[in-house]
This record gives C-alpha cells, sequence and structure tokens, in this order.
C-alpha cells in the first residue's frame, strides 16, 4: 500500500492569513523533494513551499488568493517507492544540495577542433585584421598588439566601441542611473527626506549621457593609437580569405590580412509591417537617443533591452505600456526572480500585458495605433511613441563571409570551435556573431582566446558559466543553472534562498522587496547555479560566478566572512540557509 504524506505551512514566524499569490503545480503532477509547491507573500516577503519529498500529487487544498497560516494543509503527496524505503521526511524539510556544475554549452554547432596551422605565407598589410571594435572587437585587437602583431581595426562607427558604447550598453547604464536617482528621491520623500518633483531638461541629460560616452570611447582611441593598431573607420566586407574592402568615406580601400577576426556584432530586430518610415518608431539605438519623453510610450518586447528601457522613460515621466507574447516578463529568469521587480513596475507603469502580441501599427497624425490580440490587451491603443524591442539578429549575412569561404548559418551566425575559429582555420569569430548569450563580457574573454590563438598559444573558451544581468529597478541577475534548467535536465537540486526582508542593509536602502538564492548539487554540495534579485543584484552575482568556477562547496560560501551590513552578506546567509546554519532568519529544524 502507497504511503501518503500531508503537505502543510512551516513556521512564517508572526504573520497569519498570509495569501497564495502563485500555484505552481497541479494534482497528478510528479515532483520532486524541495520542489516549490505554491507561493506565498507577507507584506515583507514571499516565500515558497516545498515538497518534502518525491512523489505525485494526490490533491492541492489551496487555491489562488486563498489565505493560509502555519499549519494549514497545501496537498497530499503519494510517496515515490524510494521515499517509502527510505523514510518520509519531516513536513518543511530544509533545502539541500544540487547537482555537478556543467560547462556552459555551445550555443551553436561547432566545427570540429583542427590543430593550429603555420600562419598562412606571403606578405600581408596586417598579421590581424580585426572588423569590429564594440568591447569583443577592441579586446581582441589590443591583445594581439599586446603580443607582438601588427593589427587593424575595422570600425563603421566614427568612435572606437561598436555597439556597446556607442548606442548600447554604456548610454543605456548613464540613463538608467538618472533613473535611479529620480526613483530614489521618490522613495526618501516617505521617510522624511522630501524632495520637489523633478525638472526634467532633456538636452542637458543628452549631453551628459553622450559625455559618458565620448569619455570612453575616446579613451579606447587613445589606447589604440598607443599599442600601434591602425583604425580604419568604414564598412568592412571580405572579398576573399586574405582580403577585405573597406569603404571609408574616401573610397574603398583593399587591405590583406594573415589572420582575421570577426567582431561584427548584431542589429536589432524590427518587426516586418510597422511603420518604421515614422521618426516616432524606435529600437533600443532610437530610444537611447533620447530625441523627447513622450506622454505615453509601448513597449514591445518585456525582455531585459526593453524593460531596462522601460524603466528610463517611466522614471522621466512616460506613461508605460509593456507587451509580452510570452506568459513572464524576462523570459529565460526563474520565475522567482521576476516576481519581485514586475510588483515594483505594475505599480509604477501604466500596463503590463503578458501572452499578448501586437499585431499591427498604424501611423496617424495624433500618434501611432496598436492593435493586439492575446489575454491581456491594454486599455490604451494609442500611443506617441513606441519601441519594438524583441531581440537582435546576427550581422554574419552582412559582412561578405561566404566570400571568404566562412560558414553562415541560415540566422546570419557563425560557428566556432573551443579557439573561436570557423571552419576556415586563420578566420576567427567572437562575440554575439558567434550566438547566445550576447553579452558583451562573453565577448572580452571570447576575443583574449582569438588574439592568443593567433599569437601562437595554447587557449581555449572553457568558461563554465555565463552570467546575466538586467539593469532594471530591483536589477535582476543570474548565473549557472537555474532551476527551470536543472528540473528539465532531471538535475536533483537544493535551494538556500536568503530574502532580503532579512537583510539589514536591505531595510536600511528602503530596498527589502529582494532575495539572494544559490543552487547546489546534493551529491557534492558545490553550487552550480545562482540569481539574486534587488538593487545591485548585478554586482553581487560575480561572487557566485567565482564560486561556480572554483567548484566551491557550500560551505566554502558559508564560512566565508562577508562584512557587516552589506548586500554581500545574503549570498553567505543563503548557503547557511542550505546548510541550515542560519540564524538570522527561524526555519525548522532538519530532522534525521
Amino acid at each position: 500500500m502507497s504511503k501518503q504524506l500531508e503537505v502543510r505551512v512551516p513556521d512564517i514566524g508572526e504573520f497569519d492569513n498570509v495569501p497564495v499569490i502563485e500555484v505552481l503545480v497541479a494534482v497528478g503532477d510528479t515532483v520532486l523533494a524541495e520542489q516549490s509547491l505554491v507561493t506565498l507573500e507577507s507584506d515583507k516577503a514571499t516565500m515558497e513551499v516545498p515538497a518534502p519529498a518525491a512523489g505525485t500529487l494526490l490533491s492541492l487544498e489551496v487555491a489562488l488568493g486563498d489565505e493560509v497560516s502555519e499549519g494549514s494543509l497545501i496537498a497530499t503527496l503519494e510517496l515515490a517507492q524510494e521515499q517509502e524505503q527510505a523514510g518520509a521526511p519531516a513536513g518543511g524539510a530544509a533545502v539541500e544540495d544540487q547537482a555537478p556544475a556543467q560547462p556552459a554549452a555551445a550555443a551553436m554547432p561547432s566545427p570540429e577542433a583542427t590543430p593550429a596551422p603555420a600562419p598562412p605565407a606571403g606578405d600581408f598589410d596586417y598579421d590581424v585584421l580585426v572588423l569590429g571594435s564594440g568591447p569583443g572587437g577592441y579586446t581582441a585587437a589590443f591583445r594581439a598588439a599586446d603580443l607582438g602583431l601588427k593589427v587593424a581595426l575595422v570600425e563603421r562607427y566614427e568612435a572606437l566601441g561598436g555597439v556597446c558604447l556607442n548606442v548600447g550598453c554604456i548610454p543605456s547604464k548613464a540613463l538608467l542611473h538618472a533613473a535611479a536617482v529620480i526613483d530614489e528621491a521618490e522613495q526618501m520623500s516617505r521617510h522624511g527626506v522630501v524632495f520637489s518633483a523633478p525638472e526634467i531638461q532633456v538636452d542637458p541629460l543628452r549631453n551628459w549621457k553622450d559625455q559618458v560616452v565620448g569619455q570612453l570611447t575616446g579613451g579606447i582611441g587613445g589606447m589604440a593609437k598607443r599599442r600601434g593598431v591602425t583604425v580604419l573607420t568604414g564598412t568592412g566586407i571580405f572579398s576573399d580569405a586574405h582580403h577585405m574592402a573597406v569603404r571609408t568615406a574616401e573610397g574603398e580601400q583593399q587591405v590583406s590580412f594573415r589572420q582575421a577576426i570577426i567582431a561584427a556584432g548584431s542589429q536589432a530586430i524590427k518587426l516586418p509591417g510597422f511603420p518604421w518610415e515614422d521618426a516616432r518608431m524606435m529600437d533600443s539605438t532610437d530610444a537611447l537617443e533620447l530625441q523627447d519623453i513622450p506622454a505615453s510610450l509601448l513597449v514591445v518586447g518585456g525582455g531585459i533591452i526593453g524593460l531596462e528601457m522601460a524603466s528610463v522613460y517611466a522614471a522621466l515621466g512616460a506613461a508605460v505600456t509593456v507587451v509580452e507574447l510570452t506568459d513572464q516578463l524576462m523570459p529565460g529568469a526563474d520565475i522567482d526572480l521576476v516576481r519581485p521587480l514586475q510588483k515594483r513596475i505594475e505599480s509604477r507603469y501604466e500596463s503590463i500585458c503578458l501572452q499578448t502580441r501586437v499585431t499591427g501599427i498604424e501611423a496617424r497624425e495624433d500618434g501611432l495605433h496598436a492593435s493586439f490580440e492575446g489575454e491581456q490587451s491594454p486599455d490604451r491603443s494609442v500611443f506617441d511613441r513606441v519601441l519594438v524591442s524583441i531581440g537582435r539578429a546576427p550581422n554574419g549575412h552582412r559582412i561578405g563571409a561566404e566570400s571568404a569561404g566562412v560558414e553562415v548559418t541560415e540566422r546570419g551566425f557563425i560557428p566556432v570551435d573551443k579557439q573561436m575559429r570557423t571552419n576556415v582555420p586563420h578566420i576567427f569569430a567572437i562575440g554575439d556573431i558567434v550566438g547566445q548569450p550576447m553579452l558583451a563580457h562573453k565577448a572580452t574573454h571570447e576575443a583574449k582566446v582569438a588574439a592568443e590563438v593567433c599569437a601562437g598559444e595554447k587557449s581555449f573558451f572553457d568558461a563554465r558559466v555565463i552570467p546575466s544581468v538586467a539593469y532594471t529597478d530591483p536589477e535582476v541577475a543570474w548565473a549557472g543553472l537555474t532551476e527551470n534548467e536543472a528540473r528539465a535536465q532531471g538535475i536533483d537540486i537544493g535551494v538556500g534562498k536568503f530574502p532580503w526582508a532579512a537583510s539589514g542593509r536591505a531595510l536600511g536602502n528602503g530596498r527589502a522587496e529582494g532575495h539572494t538564492k544559490l543552487l547546489f548539487d546534493k551529491s557534492t554540495h558545490r553550487i552550480v547555479g545562482a540569481g539574486i534579485v534587488g538593487t545591485h543584484a548585478g554586482d553581487l552575482i560575480a561572487e557566485a560566478c567565482l564560486a561556480i568556477e572554483m567548484g566551491a562547496e557550500v560551505a566554502d560560501i558559508g564560512l566565508t566572512i562577508h562584512p557587516h551590513p552589506t548586500l554581500s552578506e545574503t549570498v553567505g546567509m543563503a548557503a547557511e540557509v542550505f546548510e541550515g546554519t542560519v540564524t538570522d532568519l527561524y526555519l525548522p529544524r532538519k530532522k534525521n
């Protein structure tokens, strides 16, 4: 006869009648030990009630919106056979470990690694030609020059830095800082430090953003000059495997190279059928120009870039509507990381519509008229501006790569091996153009590998994790395996989660809505993933990245003394939650 187990609400402190804000399972589901069943939310924090053992869900006693207290019956489990034999664990067992960290999977099919051939013989203008001067491109050029190679750097913009520095990462972060200052001033008005309403002067704000960009791009230009890197300003197109036509303002220039590194990046995807000839339609580059502050803004796409720009324009005074095709904002991140962000912006934006599609936009004199289909169409249909942010497409088909014999996929990606070689051994590719994730910090590490291999060194790209960060408010950051990925792979993980409602520094900052989550391998106690939502999450995730790269165990993190009071403490305390040694929370004692 099968054994059944009741799942009840554990000790949740002094809280009673706490609402159920999410039901994560259904009757008949097979669940793992420590898999979350429901999410509760008090006025100070959220918490998930996990399954104390693996089994099948026989009944579910709560529904969305129900209120529960300590001891309330949540569900009944039919225990899995191995749990019956081992003996059922006690009702709110604390979290445990996870599965071994895996190297980051190749984003694309890669050519077989080939033995490094000798550099081609003959006379060439340059030892290495780098196409594109974004973070990946200029890093590759500078590293190759530092290793003694003669380098040319081809860039279409007048200033070095590519999309990231000129019209991407850097200008967006400058504007996000301005938005954060506005939001923090408003936040402090609730605590007795009252500022008058901000006066937004668009021209000085735009000029400051441009000065930040200019300072960085100018610095890169100076470093190129000091390293002896030749900068060719124009659009580069391969003529063959050893020549590139650089189309400059003065005409076309043919350049020969012994080896090449493609760092040509990506471009924003523009949905067909939209009135792109109208200046009120924007992609992310247009949005960063900050031509004006629209009274109303529609953001098509609830991913990282769309939500970052929504944060900027909402803080500056626009009524923002976000429309996302999938069932959650920031697809790919665990829902518990997204929830505090969504809760905050729901009260600040005019509307957030999930599982909704924009079927058309018509440009009229009174605004951009949008039509929708889906479960949550917004009330407003006319907008002063529309930002389309649904992802980026690689530039593989825009550089004449086929003329050099370089393989390019139908979508425009260039497959590479662990040394960043394409199928043409003396031509390398890095960054957005080789596949996901399209992140500058990934590109810079790939760049050094490519440059070092060009110089004859034995170098490989073998990062175990590549962190992702959304610089929204609050920030959302994650690295390694997510809970969704681990479960999809059938990996047995344990979770240590520390709520920022118990962090003195977060409370002192007036921003206690976040939490820090660490994922561990139950068999080795090694950390395999991490997620953080809260202010400065992007800075905090670096410790978890290092821990995963170093193969750190939970005790390594928990026994590391973190400074107090800081947000970084939450990383150590999340490890202590997993270990059952935390004293800054009360958790039910584990029973053997």
